[in-house]
């Protein structure tokens, strides 16, 4: 047996580290600022008025809209949910890729596992066209400032709550349990080929943004590329889908969100 043959037998790391790889760069280039003209980090300081008073003052100027600079938004927003959202969704994609090795013993599973993945990618790609269109409607009726941060207390409030709320909705629940235990999914919803392999992807996909969607609607509230909401949403995804008592702690985000809401509306 060659090398390749035996590294290739390791499927698990093979398909973590793949994972990670993808992760990283998706990470790497939202902290380079996904083409915004300054990095993250000089985004999120001027959005948060860190940089002093003088750098508080200070905004990105306000770029036209474009078919070439919804393309770019549309990269950006795709970018950081994969960012976000892979690293909770490798878990799935790793027994996933596990249970293909056992399905069809003679063929290695990243084919598989790559096209599942790539489900989960087109259903995030979904979001994040209807993440552009928001944007520009938002920052066409100028409750969106130029660092991409919400300008009405009205808009940041009602997110707070309306995301708040979600988390205590049927179809939140319902999809939560998709994502915390993916087996029976995987084992009752598998279909042949590369291409159902592709449909299932984008179902599960579709459970993570139920999920999801309305955490990363709150972007437009702490700002678009604010590196605090990024990592701190991407932080509590994880913990709502991994830890033992994850559905507990989306309720308590959940009412602690309400309140935010409630307190941004009364101030």
């Amino acid at each position: 047996m060659s090398w390749l043959e035996s590294f290739l037998k390791r499927d698990r790391r093979v398909v973590g580290a793949a994972l990670g790889l993808v992760a990283a760069l998706a990470w790497g280039y939202t902290m380079a600022g996904a083409g915004m003209g300054m990095s993250a980090f000089e985004m999120t300081s001027r959005a948060t008025g860190s940089m002093g008073t003088s750098g508080s003052t200070m905004s990105m100027p306000v770029t036209e809209w474009t078919i070439a600079y919804a393309a770019l938004l549309l990269v950006m927003w795709w970018m950081m949910m994969v960012a976000m959202m892979l690293p909770s969704a490798a878990p799935t994609i790793l027994l996933a890729a596990a249970l293909n090795r056992r399905a069809a013993s003679g063929r290695p599973p990243y084919g598989a596992a790559s096209f599942f993945t790539a489900g989960y990618l087109l259903a995030w790609l979904f979001f994040s066209v209807v993440a552009v269109g928001a944007q520009w409607a938002l920052q066409h009726n100028g409750q969106l400032s130029a660092m991409m941060r919400s300008t009405s207390p009205y808009l940041t409030g009602g997110l707070l709550i309306a995301a708040g709320l979600w988390q205590f909705t049927p179809i939140k629940q319902a999809c939560l349990r998709h994502c915390r235990s993916p087996v029976e999914f995987l084992t009752r919803r598998r279909r042949p080929g590369n291409t159902g392999v592709l449909a299932m992807g984008v179902e599960h996909g579709s459970y993570c943004l139920g999920c999801c969607w309305f955490l990363m609607a709150l972007l437009f509230a702490g700002g678009v590329m604010n590196l605090y909401w990024i990592a701190g949403l991407a932080l509590y995804v994880l913990a709502e889908k991994l830890l033992p008592h994850g559905a507990q702690v989306g309720r308590v985000a959940g009412a602690a969100l309400i309140l935010a809401g409630l307190w941004v509306l009364l101030l």
